[in-house]
């Protein structure tokens, strides 16, 4: 009788490896804020009537809630801006440069058109005392929480 080779088992490679967990949560975490820039479609000349969605950071810092927003190739008068004591509201309107005949053109991808965000503020605002400033393609929104929001963060002894 031959003699049989006792066989390992081979533990099978898991889909996605551990290694590449970052990279998978910022997949789904762009697929879930822009659900279709993933997918590469081809441009059918319709770049002027795509939504625009700006990136939005919304922070605390300092004693204001910081709201900032990418508004790349927008001028700050295409901007505007509504705050309530709870919410805040940005829109405006990328326009298109001047008309370009498409003959010359190798690639088509700039968007153009309006937008308009709205989020709920994580705490009071004093909207009588509201900042921004526009540099560089960048909103900055700085809005002071009230005295009565200030009063409510309370540090809690870890025992």
């Amino acid at each position: 009788m031959a003699e049989e080779k006792a066989k390992e088992l081979m533990k099978p490679e898991p889909l996605w490896p551990l290694a590449h967990h970052g990279e998978l949560e910022r997949f789904f975490e762009d697929i879930f804020r822009r659900p279709f820039s993933h997918i590469s479609f081809p441009r059918f000349g319709f770049a002027a009537t795509e939504e625009i969605v700006p990136s939005i950071d919304i922070f605390e810092d300092r004693g204001d809630v910081v709201v900032k927003a990418e508004l790349p190739g927008m001028k700050k008068e295409d901007i505007e801006v509504t705050v309530t004591d709870s919410s805040i509201t940005i829109s405006g309107e990328k326009k298109k440069e001047d008309e370009v005949k498409k003959q010359n053109y190798y690639k088509y991808e700039r968007s153009y058109g309006s937008f308009c965000r709205t989020f709920s503020l994580p705490t009071t605002v004093k909207t009588d005392k509201v900042k921004s400033t526009f540099k560089d393609g960048i909103l900055e929104i700085r809005l002071p929480k009230t005295e009565e929001a200030k009063s409510k963060e309370v540090k809690v002894k870890i025992e």
